[in-house]
């Protein structure tokens, strides 16, 4: 699938909807593993997104993901924003040469691993991503595979962020982060729609 302008506005307008409808439930989840403030921290950010498409009117892939990074370090605390925000600057340092969504999301997944320092396994957003990206790639990427890596973090010992504190603990609540990346690529496909 190629990154269009037009989707790139879309996929961003969606998942700020999900994030606005579900930001209670998101902070719930993060609770009794974090500090409860995803869902809040990461609708602010959305809403920051969307106030900077419609002042700034991107017209261009590239400059519509920097937009979006941007609006995310300054806007979403914790570790999210500069996860997120790696995220959409890998994509828009990629997009001047590929609009590939496969690609573009490789590269994303890649700069979280980095900044963060998680891999598979770890109960972080990149157990949904390491599995989006290579269905993305190929194609194929479909709710229920989004919807079976979140719920895949449940049963996960949390090893990379606050949750880690907890151990043993973390065990048997899902990961905020990966729940947020599902809104993020269940938006993708219905904007791709």
């Amino acid at each position: 699938m190629e990154l269009t302008l037009a989707l790139t506005k879309q996929w961003m307008k969606l998942f700020a909807e999900k994030i606005e409808a579900n930001k209670a439930y998101l902070s719930d989840l993060d609770t009794p593993i974090g500090d409860g403030d995803h869902g809040n921290n990461m609708a602010r950010g959305m809403v920051a997104v969307q106030e900077a498409f419609k002042s700034k009117n991107p017209t261009d892939v590239t400059s519509a993901l920097k937009l979006v990074a941007m609006s995310l370090i300054s806007k979403v605390g914790g570790a999210a924003g500069p996860l997120y925000g790696t995220a959409f600057l890998e994509m828009a340092k990629l997009s001047t040469s590929t609009n590939d969504l496969g690609l573009l999301t490789e590269a994303a997944v890649n700069g979280i691993k980095k900044r963060g320092g998680a891999n598979a396994g770890d109960k972080t957003m990149v157990d949904v991503w390491l599995v989006a990206v290579p269905a993305l790639k190929e194609n194929s990427l479909t709710a229920k595979q989004i919807e079976e890596a979140v719920q895949s973090t449940k049963d996960m010992e949390a090893k990379k962020g606050r949750a880690s504190y907890l151990g043993e603990r973390s065990i048997g609540h899902l990961d905020p982060g990966s729940v947020s990346s599902g809104y993020l690529f269940q938006a993708l496909l219905e904007a791709g729609e």
